[in-house]
């Protein structure tokens, strides 16, 4: 029989040696050459190490940024240099994106089939004529222009959308202005898509040169303006663009938000030049329009005859071409708010906000002169003065601000009494002008 000590004893012998040692076995040798010292890992291993040390390295520099700007963020990044990469992928990925929304956008052709998918499935209303639909007719219509022009006609066949028109007692809706709605949300689009593409540094902001790019994109597709000869044309859209700017760039920053370009009269303005006019068109209704030809060739003809005029040496007090413009579109927008600021700030001759019974005095001195060489009636200076108080009728009643001037609703003709007697002659005769445009009414 064998001992217990002697069994234990080669027990042990035995084990050691059936296991060989550990750097002999193939797994770990492996192993360690996965996760020994970093050379030998795989190439998803390296990856993972990599992206730490990049986000640990990122998470010391803004350790150490915070800890140098203490409290206060950070709110200016560097834009992307020209040429690098990251400008490189900024500009590609801005161009695949205006070219997926401009894939989304109806044509001309999608438009018209529109049209006529709304007028074969549309009911005629019996007192009125007019082309109308109820929701039914409207999501059946949907469906057909779907079919016919594909999915991106969809979104405008919204139950939102059907709620914004107009209902009869019927709950039905004309065709019409939902048509219109279709065509000015597509026209907006493309217009933000054009806009976008000459923002060239990518921030919402058009500067003049690129508005000016925009304009002279536009010339070619507008009726109105296509037989501008090539010369004017750089000259034009100069003049154009500044509208713009003096509508949507108030704080004169030199660059146009392009939302608020956007949602503003003058772009739509610009629009109505696509439509060709069936009637001879006066020079007189040509010229209301800034951005028409002869709008903007009488503005260039009277500024070569104003320089053309000066003699001598030049004077700081003269106007550039730029201030031109601004002084000519404040006189024909007096009415509007960027237009009455401009004024206000000519006639506040002391630069402190507010207007006195002493400066009305001194403005409409000159005018009173006027109207009495033009052979009008005597008129007492005084009670123009107090009949301008009770327009405004200012918060203080000694001075009144610009504020006071944009809440009374009054303030383009309180501006053109005191500078122009044209402006003047017809505040007192607005009565028998009122009644000049009536008459031809009652006779028809």
């Amino acid at each position: 029989m064998y001992s217990g000590s002697s069994d234990g004893e080669s027990h042990e012998a035995a084990t050691q040696r059936k296991i060989p040692p550990a750097s002999s076995m193939l797994w770990v040798r492996n192993l360690r050459r996965y996760i020994g010292s970093g050379d030998g890992l795989g190439s998803e291993a390296l990856m993972e190490l990599e992206t730490k040390r990049i986000l640990l390295d990122i998470f010391k520099e803004k350790q150490q940024k915070s800890a140098e700007a203490g409290t206060i963020p950070s709110f200016y990044k560097k834009k992307p240099e020209e040429g690098s990469i990251s400008h490189r992928v900024q500009r590609l990925a801005k161009y695949r994106f205006l070219k997926k929304q401009s894939d989304l956008l109806l044509n001309a052709d999608d438009l018209d089939a529109m049209w006529v998918c709304l007028r074969e499935n549309c009911v005629i209303d019996d007192a009125t004529g007019a082309e109308k639909m109820n929701y039914e007719d409207f999501c059946h219509i949907a469906s057909v222009c779907t079919e016919q022009i594909g999915p991106k006609c969809r979104r405008f066949f919204s139950p939102s959308n059907f709620m914004k028109f107009e209902k009869d007692e019927s709950g039905r809706i004309a065709i019409l202005p939902f048509y219109l709605y279709v065509m000015r949300t597509v026209s907006l689009t493309q217009a933000r898509i054009d806009m976008s593409e000459l923002d060239e540094d990518s921030d919402g902001f058009l500067q003049p040169h690129e508005m000016e790019a925009y304009i002279r994109g536009l010339i070619p597709n507008l009726a109105q303006l296509r037989d501008m000869p090539d010369a004017f044309v750089q000259m034009y859209c100069r003049i154009a663009a500044h509208k713009f700017f003096f509508f949507c760039d108030p704080h004169r920053r030199g660059k146009a938000c392009i939302k608020k370009v956007l949602l503003s009269n003058c772009l739509q303005e610009l629009m109505e030049l696509h439509q060709e006019s069936e009637e001879e068109v006066t020079d007189t209704e040509q010229a209301e329009n800034w951005f028409s030809l002869t709008s903007a060739q009488r503005i260039c003809v009277f500024d070569e005859h104003v320089r053309r005029g000066k003699t001598g040496a030049g004077n700081n007090r003269e106007m550039d071409f730029e201030s031109f413009l601004d002084f000519v579109l404040a006189l024909e927008n007096k009415d509007t708010p960027e237009g009455l600021t401009y004024l206000f700030r000519c006639l506040d001759l002391h630069g402190r906000g507010f207007l006195t019974t002493a400066d009305i005095h001194s403005l409409f001195r000159d005018v009173h002169q006027k109207w009495i060489e033009g052979g009008n009636y005597e008129l007492c200076i005084e009670d123009v003065r107090d009949e301008i108080w009770d327009m405004v009728k200012p918060v203080d009643p000694l001075r009144i601000t610009l504020a006071d001037l944009l809440a009374c609703k009054q303030g383009g003709t309180v501006a053109s009494m005191v500078i122009d007697v044209r402006g003047f002659w017809a505040h007192d005769n607005r009565e028998n002008l009122l009644q000049d445009e009536e008459e031809p009414e009652e006779e028809s």
